[in-house]
């Protein structure tokens, strides 16, 4: 294991458990909050497909977020793991995921989508730094969709206010996020820009 991937495995366990310490009440409080601030996120507004993560655990959900998309009339997709890639397919309709082996639900009508269509991605990850590179699960999966997308797609990480730190281990086949949204602050991670956007 190299120097990058030792700190990076220390990390993620050191994240999991800040955020299995966090109450059910209180993380239904905050990811409330977090919600709010990514829908007031303004790049977001034009955006018509949308990759969301599916959450398990501890994890800001995103059930709601989806539901509030699809609502809206957006396109909501899902990852799904094939093999050693990732994919996204449509959402589907209500109760209609798979369980996993690995975690989070997946759609159940697996027919990848083209990454190149997609105009915004909600990420997951453990820890996120402010400029804009985020700890995932070790698989890669996120980092080598996110290599396949637009460069106009927006990437957004959300996350409870423990997971952000000023910066976070990584390699060159990491991907940056431009945003990264907690319950606190929304902090735009473009180059130049690694601050909270005014009024956020």
């Amino acid at each position: 294991m190299d120097e990058v991937a030792a700190e990076k495995a220390a990390l993620r366990e050191r994240m999991r458990r800040l955020r299995e310490d966090i109450s059910p009440i209180e993380r239904t409080a905050r990811s409330a909050e977090v919600e709010r601030r990514l829908f007031d996120l303004p790049e977001l507004a034009e955006a018509r497909t949308f990759l969301v993560f599916a959450s398990f655990g501890s994890e800001v959900p995103t059930a709601a977020i989806a539901a509030r998309l699809a609502g809206a009339g957006r396109r909501v997709l899902l990852p799904f793991v094939r093999g050693r890639d990732m994919e996204a397919a449509d959402m589907g309709p209500p109760g209609s995921l798979v369980a996993t082996a690995y975690g989070p639900r997946e759609p159940a009508e697996r027919v990848a989508v083209d990454p190149g269509g997609i105009d915004a991605v909600v990420a997951p990850g453990l820890a996120f730094g402010r400029d804009g590179y985020r700890v995932g699960y070790g698989g890669g999966y996120f980092d080598r969709y996110l290599a396949r997308m637009s460069s106009k797609a927006v990437r957004v990480g959300i996350a409870f206010h423990e997971q952000l730190l000023d910066s976070v281990p990584h390699s060159s086949r990491d991907e940056p996020l431009h945003y990264v949204v907690t319950d606190r602050e929304t902090v735009d991670c473009r180059p130049g820009m690694p601050r909270p956007l005014p009024g956020q």
